[in-house]
């Protein structure tokens, strides 16, 4: 009996492992994934379909390193959290893509061999944020970005740093970070002798503990200092330092490593220890190693104030007894109570009186402060110190007193970076960028009005002192007088969208929140060029700041927009008067407080807009726009887990189009709910899905009642599967619909709201659409890279679909004619839609001068071909043929060009015609003349466009009005 009981309990345990930490998907499943998106792409329906990029750009987006040329800075690469590798050959005024169609965007380092045009990228970002994408190791190009190589090292996710060898072009050293949400063994350093063929770990600490930093010594390439970095991050929770923290150093070329720091070194050790950052340095004829560190540790407290008639504090208020809590100042409590934001009924007196009868707790006051946005900042951790060490890392001193403050406040998920000219001038990197001119003994902030928060990246140019190049989460900075001004260098389309939405105006808006970025919006109809700089007017408008979130607007009055920032603070704006009125539901005081997630949902009803919904833990509805809420559900989520990130909250909301109170909700630790009733009684509809993932959608048919999807997402788990179901029974039973899908994480799913069976997906790298209600999955590509896909949104009227990316900003297309795509046109070999009207133009084909091109106009004529192959096009009129043209269809919808040209030999012919068949039967003479360009174009009129593929014979009508 004894054995049983002990072989339970092992069994039972072992289970709850594999509970809490489910199984990584393998690099090898995510790279046949990459494969398989290949072959989608070359066999998609959708492929032919253009997306255009309408930006925005103005606020950009997370860079994560710079690489800039030595001989000419206005040459420098740029590598984005999720938005792929960037060049500039002009300091900044313009970027170009080099890395956005391989099988991650994610970048974490880029070292450039200057002298050999060799790149060498490190995928995967090294913070350890919450949309840190996952890399897949090391690629190579020797053709300035055109082509790349992939070698390997597919499993360490996220690169810290890339160091090049300065003589030796095949020796390189890789820092790999590791897993983000789970351990694995390929993390540490590694090193290559021949160019990158093959790899050898030189250091590995733990499985939890990956190289974050990596340096090497001013004059001996192969003496090595490497920062080690002990995290475990969970949904629920984020650990950013640890025991395994540490500096290394190698004197062998990286064969062989020592820990240098040591308990006795100097420096932080222990589980208090965070992410390290390093720079190596000459002063005089010796080195000098810098080290940051987010330490972790608590600062010490200050002996506890047994007078309570100055100022109460949350520290005062954590340490009181109830006794000394009764005896407070009335004058002081409501202080404290109007400096928290408590609601106008909790005055003093009723606080004291509801304490003193017990009804609740003295401590219940700092329980309705546990807000998850405030304790990003509020932190009682020691932060940022820098470090120097004058023997190559055996001792440590702190260069200043105390903290750096206001450098750091986060977890430890971000930040430590440290860089140098010499002994005395050093920057690190945080919140804010900061410099040190007496050697790191005092710190001033170099952040101006023009300059955003939170730092990556820091290039320092070795042969003009004061030019700087800033990397931090508003793009690419750039200082000529050390940080007294910056200018901007946002030219490209990097923003991280996390939600977007558009409204019903005759030219339709469009709003999207972003992360680090708040929530803008702007014409549909949006370019993205200088033009603004010129008129002051951007396309774009800032609505709010923070960590952009989801967007609701009032179809009756767009001016009426409901919209936030992280976890939960949302507010209902006025974009007329620009005033905002926070709606975020609140617990009472004695209660515990709701948990938000990240990405709070909302939904504004589409039969009353009067009624909003807002997700917390449990489900809230306002009838009255806002101002006034009441809980319709009770926990829809496990109850949540202890740990300092919000876990068990609801993360998605949709109610059907169809009926009004039919509402689903799902959770971030994997329940599905619904309601059929308005919230009397709720269901659990999770049995047969995927237990313990985030619920990333879930979409009610606008079709038939009882259908809607939902969407399952394992990236906090570091499972990159796709998991997509439906269910025609309110989620009694569900079918999985992943189908041809590659191994992706899911985002969003949407119904088309006019043709029943699109199905619009959304994933970590890319976005597909099945015609057939999930039975098979093409893929769009025509413009738009292999980057997140977070939201979407059909334009119900204009049939315009809007992408948010979450790291190349906002796509648009128009997708009428997949819409039109019904089952007896998919049999035919070849279909023509209908041709847009053309404005005759009558400057088409001429040059305002000497200098400028010439105006040629194109027409898009809208095909439909069943396999890939040439069409014939012949334009004529009722009489005779003006052009014959031939195109190389693909497979699918094709947007073939037309220049609106005829043939010269056509022109007598053609004027003749027009002269008999105008209506003023006159003598004038009608004169068909070739434009600046020598082409001759169409008159105003009504024409044939003819077309065959495969023997089959189609037309449609071109009108020029």
């Amino acid at each position: 009996m004894r054995i049983f009981i002990l072989l339970w309990i092992c069994t039972y345990s072992a289970r709850l492992a594999a509970q809490s930490q489910p199984a990584f998907t393998p690099a090898t499943e995510r790279l046949k994934g990459y494969e398989q998106r290949k072959t989608l792409s070359a066999n998609s329906i959708a492929g032919g379909i253009p997306f255009r990029n309408i930006g925005p750009t103005v606020m950009s987006g997370r860079v994560t390193d710079v690489d800039v040329s030595p001989n000419d800075p206005s040459i420098f690469y740029v590598t984005f959290a999720s938005g792929g590798l960037w060049k500039t050959e002009n300091s900044g005024n313009t970027f170009t893509p080099l890395f956005e169609n391989q099988s991650v965007m994610t970048t974490g380092d880029v070292a450039v061999n200057w002298d050999k045009n060799i790149i060498w990228l490190g995928t995967g970002e090294c913070n350890a944020s919450r949309s840190s994408y996952s890399g897949n190791g090391i690629y190579k190009s020797t053709d300035e970005g055109k082509s790349w190589t992939h070698l390997g090292l597919e499993e360490t996710h996220h690169i810290g740093r890339i160091i090049l060898h300065p003589t030796d072009p095949n020796t390189v050293w890789v820092a790999a970070v590791g897993h983000l949400y789970s351990p694995n063994k390929e993390r540490g350093i590694y090193k290559t002798t021949d160019g990158g063929k093959t790899w050898k770990q030189t250091l590995f600490v733990d499985e939890n503990t990956g190289a974050i930093d990596l340096v090497t010594d001013p004059d001996n390439p192969n003496m090595l200092y490497a920062a080690f970095w002990d995290k475990t991050r969970r949904a629920w929770q984020f650990t950013g330092a640890g025991k395994g923290t540490g500096i290394y150093r190698s004197g062998d070329g990286g064969e062989t490593w020592e820990l240098l720091t040591t308990p006795t070194s100097g420096f932080p050790t222990g589980k208090g220890a965070g992410r390290i950052g390093l720079t190596a340095v000459r002063d005089g004829s010796k080195s000098v190693l810098f080290a940051i560190i987010d330490n972790q540790n608590s600062k010490p407290k200050a002996a506890n104030e047994a007078v309570v008639s100055n100022d109460l504090t949350k520290d005062k208020l954590r340490s009181m007894t109830r006794e000394l809590f009764l005896q407070l100042d009335k004058k002081v409590l409501a202080r404290f109570l109007k400096e928290y934001g408590f609601p106008e009924k909790y005055k003093a007196e009723t606080v004291l009186e509801m304490v003193k009868n017990d009804k609740i707790k003295h401590t219940a006051l700092l329980e309705y402060l546990e807000d998850a946005n405030n304790d990003l900042f509020e932190t009682d951790v020691i932060g940022a110190e820098v470090y120097r060490s004058d023997d190559m890392g055996k001792t440590w001193k702190k260069t200043h007193e105390g903290s750096i403050d206001g450098l750091f406040f986060t977890y430890g998920y971000y930040f430590s970076q440290i860089r140098a000219i010499d002994a005395q001038n050093i920057y690190v990197l945080g919140t804010r960028i900061a410099k040190s001119s007496d050697g790191g003994k005092t710190w001033v902030s170099l952040n101006k009005e023009n300059v955003h928060w939170d730092h990556h990246a820091l290039w320092i140019n070795p042969k003009r002192i004061g030019h700087l190049i800033n990397g931090n989460d508003g793009g690419i900075n750039i200082s000529y007088d050390d940080g007294k001004n910056w200018f901007k260098c946002n030219s490209p389309a990097v923003g991280q969208f996390y939600a977007v939405n558009v409204d019903m105006a005759d030219n339709y808006n469009v709003y999207g929140g972003l992360q680090d970025n708040g929530v803008w919006t702007g014409a549909h109809t949006s370019e993205m060029n200088t033009d603004w700089q010129d008129t002051g007017h951007n396309p774009y408008k800032s609505l709010l700041g923070g960590d952009g979130m989801q967007i609701m607007i009032d179809p009756r009055d767009n001016n009426m927009v409901y919209t936030g920032y992280q976890f939960g603070n949302y507010y209902r704006i006025n974009k007329a008067t620009g005033a905002a009125k926070e709606i975020k539901p609140t617990h009472e005081l004695g209660e515990r407080p709701l948990r938000w997630n990240w990405q709070s949902p909302i939904w504004l009803s589409v039969f009353n807009s009067d009624v909003l919904y807002f997700g917390a833990n449990k489900l809230y509805r306002s009838m009255s726009n806002g101002n006034h809420w009441t809980a319709i559900s009770g926990d829809l989520t496990n109850g949540g887990k202890k740990g300092n990130v919000p876990y068990g909250t609801l993360t998605t909301v949709h109610e059907s189009p169809m009926r009004f109170g039919l509402i689903y909700t799902g959770s971030d630790d994997g329940l599905l709910h619904v309601t059929k009733d308005g919230g009397v009684s709720w269901k659990n509809i999770s049995a047969g899905l995927p237990q313990d993932l985030w619920v990333s959608r879930i979409q009610a048919s606008a079709h038939q009642e009882g259908t809607v999807y939902a969407t399952l997402n394992g990236y906090r788990w570091d499972d990159f599967n796709a998991y997509i179901y439906v269910s025609e029974n309110y989620g009694e039973t569900w079918k999985s619909i992943r189908s041809n899908l590659p191994a992706e994480p899911i985002n969003v799913v949407r119904e088309d709201p006019k043709n029943a069976n699109l199905l619009y997906v959304g994933t970590d790298h890319g976005l597909y659409v099945s015609l057939d209600k999930g039975l098979i999955f093409n893929q769009f590509t025509q413009g738009l890279p292999a980057v997140a896909v977070h939201d979407l949104v059909i334009h119900p009227r204009d049939n315009e679909m809007l992408v948010g990316t979450h790291g190349r900003s906002l796509y648009i297309a128009d997708v009428a004619h997949l819409q039109a795509l019904k089952p007896e046109i998919l049999t035919k070999s070849l279909h023509p839609f209908s041709i847009v009207t053309q404005k005759q133009g009558r400057n088409w084909g001429r040059q305002s001068d000497k200098l400028s091109e010439p105006n040629e106009p194109k027409v898009k004529i809208p095909i439909y071909c069943k396999t890939a192959g040439k069409v014939t096009f012949t334009v004529r009129n009722d009489k005779f043929m003006l052009k014959r043209f031939d195109a190389m269809a693909v497979k699918g919808l094709n947007y073939v060009d037309y220049d609106l040209t005829i043939k010269e030999d056509m022109q007598k012919n053609y004027e003749s015609y027009l002269v008999e068949n105008q209506k003023d039967k006159s003598d004038r003479k009608i004169e068909v003349k070739k434009a600046d360009n020598g082409k001759i174009y169409l008159q105003k009129g009504k024409f044939m466009v003819d077309m065959e593929k495969d023997g089959q014979k189609e037309a449609a009508e071109l009108v020029i009005e």
